[in-house]
């Protein structure tokens, strides 16, 4: 991971189009991709950010970090001014996050019953390996289509993001170039669901008491 810390311009252009004016700031670049532009403030949240894959160039004074998006690019241009520090670690290997509590149980539920985050669906294997971390089910369905579902407690921006990230993954593996995703949580935050709509990634909502078979599926009455 590289953090570099200057005072600096960023110019964001593609989708929509944002200005960051001169200031000191925190570059983060890790190995993966990733690259955020954090300030003192506003949390933990990065000001502005590109998620792999990216390609990064460099010359003196700026930096300019692009990514393809469909037909158009993405791009971070960033000016910079003066280099206060410039340093790089070796992370090593990171071991994957562990889904622990409800999470866990979720996957080994819906692993056990994968028609439950889509009709039709049946497992292929559980925690397919990315390089960027596994992807909680791979299933197949009725047309022997490749599904990847990402199982949250609670569906967010950041799970749409992350299940992204994945499927840019696999999409680029030989026979996944189709592979679409599914989020499976508890409960799906609007926003959420509203991002995962414009990217083509399906929202399911899961009943756990009904996975664990304490309680019997609600009846649906039809009119005659």
């Amino acid at each position: 991971m590289r953090l570099i810390v200057a005072r600096c311009e960023v110019v964001y252009s593609g989708r929509l189009s944002a200005v960051l004016p001169e200031a000191l700031r925190l570059l983060m670049l890790k190995d993966d991709g990733s690259v955020m532009v954090h300030a003192d403030s506003g949390g933990y949240k990065p000001q502005n950010w590109m998620t792999p894959p990216t390609v990064i160039e460099e010359e003196p004074g700026l930096m300019v970090v692009r990514k393809r998006a469909g037909a158009s690019e993405d791009r971070l241009e960033i000016r910079i001014a003066e280099v206060v520090s410039d340093v790089t670690h070796d992370m090593g290997e990171a071991a994957a996050l562990e889904k622990h509590g409800v999470e866990r149980e979720l996957q080994e539920l819906l692993a056990d019953r994968p028609e439950s985050c889509g009709e039709g669906l049946r497992l292929v294997r559980r925690e397919w390996p990315t390089d960027i971390g596994p992807v909680d089910l791979m299933c197949r369905d009725d047309g022997d289509g490749f599904v990847a579902v990402e199982i949250k407690r609670v569906g967010t921006i950041e799970a749409v993001e992350q299940l992204t990230r994945y499927l840019e993954r696999i999409c680029a593996e030989p026979g996944l170039a189709h592979c679409r995703g599914v989020l499976a949580a508890q409960t799906v935050k609007p926003q959420a669901r509203a991002l995962a709509e414009a990217r083509g990634i399906a929202c399911v909502t899961v009943d756990l008491a009904l996975l664990r078979g304490e309680r019997e599926p609600d009846l649906t009455l039809f009119a005659a």
